[in-house]
């Protein structure tokens, strides 16, 4: 579709009404949420009793009560079924991490399909695409959804479908999430509708574990659209009601004990790594930390040695630190490294080091930035009142997500469900409910979230 063809969105959304100065009823709601810690979560269906919603007269009731975004509403639930379709295809194209090639380059081709002239795929495998603005002047709008799963090369990815249950590994964490932003491409075009930013999508890599965000760490560095972006929308996980505005942070090593090693009887008596990383975790466990900020630590996995017979010359734990806030994650990254050199310590004064002493040495396996976006920014309010709006019961919460990146450089950003239900993330029992009506409610909630921000 021409450009000169789309609507304005500038019509709906008037520009006294613009993100910035959007005035709603709903800010003591906002209030609320933010003085709670803003980490509860609500159940999503039905407004809370005794809930304001947003004033009548507000900019997004005029954006939600317009023949544009209504075309585009009805759009989505006119294609459904192609929705639903698209999810089972990027589904059953395994994306295990740093192993996203084949499921980028069909998303890449799904996304011309669906109108867009512009993609692009970078160095690292992000696929890139652009939806023109009127204005190209202005900084973007990023929406992205991730491509990779938790799950190993060789799982069976193949979709179940039990009336209007889907089953599948990874199938809503985050394939939904790259299946709508193709439905809201269509529908946006349909309902001949223009926004003043130019829109960005992505469809990134490296969102899961040992990928540490790589994908939105390459897309910020590199590109500059991202750099010099307005704001950032990661479209993650089910449900359209739970707001990501804190980004939950974490940094993972794997410290490595390392001795002479040896013959369980013989040189029973000598420096054993073992124990050393025993007092390690035990000495870690002790550490306190805050209820709020909300911070968390792990010995999660631990391995080494060769024989039940033999004293091990090397073991290792791998180690899990979170908060959303930076200085907690740093106080306790001290703390693990005191602890364990006076474990090693410990350890060489209290056994033989006559065959060599107990070293310990830390590799970085992850290191994933905290960020924070104000539930009172602009592009916080309308997600939640957004989601007011289409009869939900927002909720702002934190968590790891893509938006960590923007909001550790401090861009706008926001992480949102797709909407509809789910549950089993990172299990091979991973199941998302794809009901026509939850799925366009859900679904409308993020549209209006993009063309409120993006004008």
């Amino acid at each position: 579709m021409r450009q000169e063809d789309q609507l304005p969105i500038q019509t709906l959304l008037p520009m006294q009404a613009r993100p910035r100065r959007c005035a709603l009823a709903a800010l003591a709601l906002f209030a609320a949420c933010a003085g709670a810690g803003s980490v509860r979560a609500q159940p999503e269906n039905g407004p809370e009793k005794g809930a304001e919603k947003p004033a009548e007269s507000g900019a997004l009731a005029r954006l939600v009560g317009s023949a544009p975004f209504k075309a585009a509403r009805q759009a989505l639930a006119d294609d459904h079924e192609r929705f639903v379709a698209e999810i089972i295809t990027l589904t059953e194209i395994p994306a295990p991490p740093f192993k996203e090639e084949a499921r980028a380059r069909a998303f890449a081709a799904m996304l011309k399909a669906s109108g867009l002239a512009d993609v692009t795929m970078d160095s690292l495998g992000n696929v890139v695409a652009r939806r023109p603005g009127r204005d190209p002047s202005l900084p973007p709008l990023i929406v992205a959804a991730h491509l990779d799963t938790v799950f190993p090369e060789g799982t069976d990815v193949g979709v179940r479908r039990e009336g209007t249950r889907l089953l599948a590994p990874g199938i809503g964490d985050d394939t939904r999430g790259l299946a709508q932003l193709l439905a809201l491409v269509r529908a946006m075009d349909r309902a001949r509708i223009s926004t003043r930013r130019d829109l960005v999508f992505v469809g990134n890599v490296g969102e899961e574990g040992a990928g540490d965000l790589r994908g939105m760490r390459h897309l910020f560095a590199s590109h500059p659209a991202a750099r010099n972006a307005a704001g950032f929308i990661t479209i993650d996980g089910s449900g359209a009601a739970r707001i990501t505005t804190t980004g939950v942070g974490s940094r993972r090593f794997r410290l490595t004990f390392a001795g002479p090693g040896g013959h369980s009887f013989e040189k029973f008596g000598i420096v054993n790594p073992v124990a050393a990383l025993a007092r390690t975790v035990s000495g870690l466990y002790a550490v306190p930390v805050p209820a709020e900020p909300r911070t968390t630590f792990s010995a999660s996995i631990i391995g080494g040695g060769t024989s039940v017979n033999a004293i091990p010359a090397k073991a290792f734990v791998e180690i899990d630190i979170r908060s959303a806030a930076p200085a907690e994650i740093a106080r306790i990254d001290r703390a693990l490294h005191d602890i364990a050199q006076a474990a090693v310590d410990e350890e060489n004064a209290a056994r033989s080091t006559a065959m060599g002493r107990i070293t310990v040495s830390f590799e970085t396996i992850g290191d994933r930035p905290a960020g924070t976006t104000l539930p009172s920014s602009a592009l916080a309010r309308h997600a939640h009142d957004m989601a007011v709006l289409m009869g939900l019961q927002p909720a702002f919460i934190a968590q790891s997500t893509d938006a960590n990146v923007p909001m550790s450089l401090g861009i706008p950003a926001i992480a949102i469900g797709t909407g509809g239900r789910g549950g089993g993330e990172h299990t091979l029992g991973e199941w998302i409910d794809v009901s026509k009506d939850e799925a366009v409610q859900g679904m409308a909630v993020v549209l209006g979230t993009i063309l409120a921000s993006a004008d």
